[in-house]
């Protein structure tokens, strides 16, 4: 879309979603829209919260820290917008909640790629997290190499007199996993051309060679978990300290 189709498209939307009744009834639903979007990010808050929790705990259990960072997002209205019309559903609340799992995201970083499914696991022992969906694009993969897994989850929020489910999409992925996705986003954001074969092919082997370090680091933890194991008397499963403090989470 040119800059000039943008702004056209959403005045549109705008407009179809405020009406065009009066300006107080238009300002009314533009408080509503305040509203629930309020509540995508308490229930991306919470999200947050609930992985810093087990961060803290495996860092105590394993001596090491399973996550680097976590990153949350809240769309747009323009984006919302987008998506909602381009897969032709209504531009309306109830729309927003019914029609989309990605309001409210939640990236998670892993040291590891073994860290990504023993945290989604321990997330979803939790008895207030609803599962919806799950994609695992680690095991398998996409065409053009993205790897990831994504879960889309129910998480509940409590108001001051009521309590109400909400969605949020959580992606997580290793640091290498990321490194690619972020790179190969930037190389195809807003390109008014698809990217030549050339390219295409080289960007799916630069992410088989993400997916190769991914599996000789993760070689090397196990190693220096024997190595621990037998110089210290400890169980196996505890390793030492991979992430350095500074990458602690605040």
């Amino acid at each position: 879309m040119s800059q000039n189709t943008d702004r056209s498209f959403l005045s549109r939307s705008l407009q179809e979603f405020l009406g065009s009744d009066t300006v107080e009834l238009s300002m009314e639903r533009m408080q509503e829209l305040n509203k629930l979007m309020s509540y995508y990010r308490c229930a991306m808050m919470s999200v947050v919260t609930k992985f810093n929790v087990l961060n803290e705990q495996f860092s105590l259990q394993y001596d090491r820290n399973p996550i680097t960072g976590i990153k949350s997002r809240l769309k747009t209205l323009p984006s919302i917008m987008d998506k909602l019309e381009r897969r032709g559903f209504p531009l309306s609340l109830e729309s927003i909640e019914d029609n989309l799992n990605d309001v409210a995201g939640v990236r998670v970083i892993c040291s590891f790629e073994e860290d990504v499914h023993m945290l989604s696991e321990a997330l979803m022992q939790q008895d207030d997290i609803q599962l919806l969906e799950r994609k695992d694009y680690i095991r398998n993969p996409k065409p053009n190499g993205y790897r990831s897994l994504h879960l889309i989850v129910s998480v509940p929020i409590f108001l001051a007199h009521e309590k109400k489910f909400m969605r949020v999409e959580i992606q997580l992925r290793t640091l290498a996993m990321d490194f690619w996705a972020t790179l190969e986003h930037q190389l195809r954001y807003k390109k008014d051309f698809d990217l030549a074969d050339s390219v295409q092919r080289e960007l799916y082997t630069c992410a088989s060679l993400s997916a190769e370090l991914d599996q000789r680091m993760d070689g090397l933890r196990q190693l220096v978990q024997e190595q621990n194991s037998r110089e210290n008397g400890k169980p196996a499963s505890e390793a030492i300290r991979w992430t350095d403090q500074s990458h602690n989470l605040r």
